[in-house]
């Protein structure tokens, strides 16, 4: 990518945020397992999804995640909890949007 981040966009600088907090993650095989979903989650986004404590609640989220069912989530699936959680949270930070 040529533009440095101080002349990309507020938006383009959180894509980025959130393509390399994925890898961060992912590692080598750019996938995350069950245990780097938890830790990211954790470690990444404690303000907006309550810490995954349970195995159970890390199994239905992982589940509800990978659509191919590889047990593992790519980036594709794993941007689809980042629009998730986005969505939900736009409810929260803008309540005048969604009031009747």
């Amino acid at each position: 990518m040529e533009a440095s981040k101080e002349t990309m966009s507020l938006l383009e600088n959180g894509m980025i945020t959130i393509i390399q907090v994925f890898h961060k993650y992912s590692g080598q095989n750019c996938k995350l397992r069950k245990a780097d979903l938890k830790a990211l989650v954790n470690n990444e986004m404690s303000h907006f999804i309550k810490n995954i404590q349970e195995n159970e609640t890390l199994d239905e989220l992982f589940t509800d995640l990978d659509q191919n069912a590889d047990l593992e989530i790519d980036f594709k699936e794993f941007i689809s909890l980042i629009a998730m959680v986005t969505s939900a949270c736009h409810e929260l930070f803008v309540p005048n949007c969604y009031s009747s």
